[in-house]
């Protein structure tokens, strides 16, 4: 794309603070819900490769509204960025394909599932991890458990054999990398459509019950979804199912770790872990921004916005909207509970919603009823970072085993 106005008449902010964007989104929220620039660090970006209209979404108002209009605010800009190495998918369609194939894919997301998944997946797998560093009174709790954990239950939702869970966990990783080498992204997803073919071929020949399984027989209609969207659905799982949730499971336990009186409340009453996740997802998204494309000339908080233009949706900075929540730049699980938009909204909602906060629900009860006396161990200044994936650099604690607590 050719930049065609120049660079001074869109707000850049350059290099952005990586451990704490927040100020940046408030000065913007509290100049309009909506600016002319970036919330994103384009400074390494070739001026041939910017957008030639750039917009940001700012407010609660404005991102929320950017959501649920699909018409407007196309979501095909991920048929140029992460689409070209999972393929074609949900996340770049809009109207009456997207819901068919949501409705076909859904499937594989039944409530009934997700009740079965938690006693028979979902809790051995945290409890085998658990089980690796219990007798050592030492962890880091983001290598050796939530960076862990959802590849460990993706894996066994999928049906794939333990023995692939290290090179399934390879190929994983270099795919959710695109970003920083395309070559080997583009091979790991070579790689993942090769080898979801064949597990796909296994499952027609003899029908399991898994997730690759229900895709293959889902049927709407007379309808069965393609051997690419169901590879391709599939690769969608990896950095939406591993690359959130554990960025969101690690966001929430540094938060409770370093709000002491918030943490001992919830190890003395895991009922209020439900909404401790609410508000971790609220005040600490794991993916900060998304983005849009704009199909007709439209409005947005009372900014024109032209047609083809690219809008930075920044859900960290609406879920932390001070016109929405009081004391919104305060992590307090004891708050109102006002819906947030950390699973986005509208028809481009969150599939895993559910699965997202069963995973983390279970890893923080878990951890809470087998270990006592967790202490954060601060001395290498472990903190939340990134922009716009952000999750804690480490999460280093010293604990005791609690075999009844």
């Amino acid at each position: 794309m050719r930049v065609d106005t120049p660079v001074q008449d869109v707000e850049m902010d350059g290099p952005i603070d990586l451990r704490d964007p927040y100020p940046m989104f408030a000065r913007h929220r509290a100049e309009g819900g909506v600016f002319r620039g970036s919330v994103m660090d384009w400074s390494k970006t070739p001026e041939s490769l910017m957008p030639e209209k750039l917009y940001a979404a700012v407010s609660f108002d404005a991102v929320n509204r950017v959501f649920r209009d699909g018409k407007v605010f196309n979501s095909k800009i991920y048929d140029a960025t992460i689409g070209l190495f999972i393929g074609p998918t949900i996340l770049a369609m809009e109207g009456k394909p997207h819901w068919e194939h949501r409705n076909l894919v859904s499937a594989a997301f039944k409530t009934r599932s997700l009740a079965r998944w938690e006693p028979e997946i979902v809790r051995p797998v945290v409890n085998g991890l658990i089980d690796e560093f219990i007798d050592k009174g030492s962890a880091d709790l983001v290598r050796d458990f939530t960076f862990e954990f959802p590849t460990r239950v993706i894996s066994r939702l999928l049906g794939l054999p333990e023995d692939d869970l290290p090179w399934f966990r390879k190929r994983a990783v270099e795919l959710i990398s695109y970003t920083i080498n395309h070559k080997r992204a583009f091979e790991a997803s070579a790689a993942l459509k090769d080898y979801f073919l064949a597990q796909i071929e296994k499952r027609r020949c003899a029908p399991t019950d898994d997730i690759i399984g229900d895709l293959v027989s889902a049927e709407i209609d007379g309808e069965h979804l393609t051997d690419e969207a169901i590879f391709s659905f599939l690769r969608l799982l990896l950095p939406a199912g591993l690359e959130t949730t554990y960025r969101s499971s690690g966001n929430l336990l540094y938060l409770l770790l370093t709000h002491r009186d918030q943490f001992d409340a919830v190890d003395a009453d895991h009922e209020l872990i439900g909404q401790a996740i609410e508000e971790g997802l609220r005040y600490e998204t794991p993916l900060t921004t998304v983005q849009r494309f704009t199909t007709e000339d439209t409005e947005l908080e009372g900014v024109p916005i032209p047609a083809g233009a690219v809008i930075d949706v920044c859900i960290g900075s609406a879920n932390r909207d001070e016109k929405r929540w009081e004391r919104s730049e305060e992590f307090d699980i004891f708050r109102k509970r006002v819906p947030h938009l950390s699973f986005a909204a509208g028809e481009h909602t969150c599939m895993g919603l559910h699965l997202a906060r069963m995973e983390t629900r279970v890893a923080v009860e878990t951890l809470l009823t087998r270990l006592s006396d967790i202490r954060f161990v601060t001395d290498d200044d472990p903190h939340i970072h990134g922009q716009p994936f952000r999750s804690p650099t480490a999460l280093p604690v010293t604990f005791s085993p609690a075999a009844a607590k």
